[in-house]
């Protein structure tokens, strides 16, 4: 861990222009599971809220799957498109339906789409990298709309009887419709004024599902050991996740050419309030320029920048020509971060 946080890995940067946000929407199970329903667990309330922030979160019943949220809200952000002309779907998820086939194409046939559509997994950072592929197919004219989606289902994945990991996470799924434009009368350019990728697989092992591919295929002992859950190594995922927002933020803001005071919001991975806190407080930023809303769904993962940026869109924080910092973090390790101009 020590590594990871003296020599961490280098990002990558980059520029995609040319697209605007058309629609957006989000989804979330109606279930809501409050931390005092979680004292049956043996877990303490008021801890809770005290090292996360988070008051409740929603978890899907077993019925629902991640394609189930995804297309729920696929459709809020086609609501004023025509689904005929969307020509690229990609999803960003962990959590998938199954292996084979990709989430992608059950969202794909639930929507009615004539598209390539295709997952992109890379755990919590999974909608920043699904936003910078399809920004790019947008950017290189391969793409006129596309359809990003993120979305996780935290439940199937997280151990209940895992009382410091299980109240963290909750399920839910956020779509952004992303449309190619020239830039407008006044010449200002619309997309991703700088974006930045990372990974660094030394921290591989701080955040994983053990029994859950081709390394470890599903055995009898293995579920006696309970090893198809997810495992995390909070505190050291907490330390590397507050530095990695601060640097990762400051450098991508430097590269769009637009001053820290002209963002007009930064819509962070939803994990923990003190991540957030931390990278702000470091950034030197009021907390009105932060929309904070696990409190009410805690950590949703890949859905966790989409379902806020849905909220900040209703509530008039953002809005079109609006400029917005997404910061996504998690398993992989791996990051993602972008200057977006909606």
């Amino acid at each position: 861990m020590s590594d990871i946080l003296t020599s961490p890995r280098r990002s990558r940067f980059g520029r995609a222009m040319g697209f605007r946000l058309a629609g957006i929407g989000s989804s979330v199970p109606s279930n809501v599971v409050t931390n005092a329903d979680l004292a049956r667990l043996g877990c303490d309330p008021e801890w809770i809220v005290a090292r996360t922030g988070i008051h409740e979160r929603r978890c899907a019943p077993p019925e629902m799957a991640t394609s189930d949220l995804a297309a729920m809200a696929g459709r809020a952000a086609l609501a004023h498109a025509t689904a005929a002309d969307v020509d690229l779907l990609v999803l960003g998820t962990f959590t998938p339906d199954m292996c084979i086939p990709s989430t992608a194409c059950i969202v794909q046939e639930k929507l009615g789409l004539d598209a390539p559509a295709m997952d992109v997994t890379a755990a919590c950072a999974s909608f920043a990298y699904a936003l910078v592929t399809a920004a790019n197919f947008l950017s290189a004219g391969s793409s006129r709309l596309a359809l990003v989606l993120g979305a996780d289902t935290n439940s199937r994945v997280v151990d209940p009887e895992d009382i410091k990991t299980w109240p963290l996470f909750g399920d839910g799924a956020g779509a952004v419709l992303l449309e190619a434009v020239p830039p407008d009368s006044s010449g200002q350019e619309h997309g991703l004024l700088a974006f930045s990728l990372g990974s660094d697989g030394r921290g591989a092992g701080l955040l994983a599902c053990p029994m859950s591919g081709s390394r470890q295929p599903v055995t009898a002992e293995g579920l006696s050991r309970r090893e198809q859950f997810m495992r995390m190594d909070g505190r050291a995922v907490f330390k590397w996740a507050i530095r990695l927002a601060e640097e990762n933020i400051r450098q991508v803001v430097e590269r769009s050419g637009v001053a820290m005071e002209a963002i007009d919001l930064f819509v962070l991975h939803q994990a923990n309030a003190r991540i957030i806190d931390g990278a702000r407080e470091a950034l030197g930023i009021s907390s009105d320029r932060f929309l904070v809303n696990l409190d009410r769904y805690g950590n949703t993962s890949s859905g966790s920048i989409p379902l806020a940026m849905d909220e900040a869109w209703r509530t008039g924080r953002i809005g079109p020509g609006s400029t917005i910092v997404v910061c996504g973090f998690g398993g992989g390790l791996a990051w993602g971060s972008a200057v977006w101009r909606l």
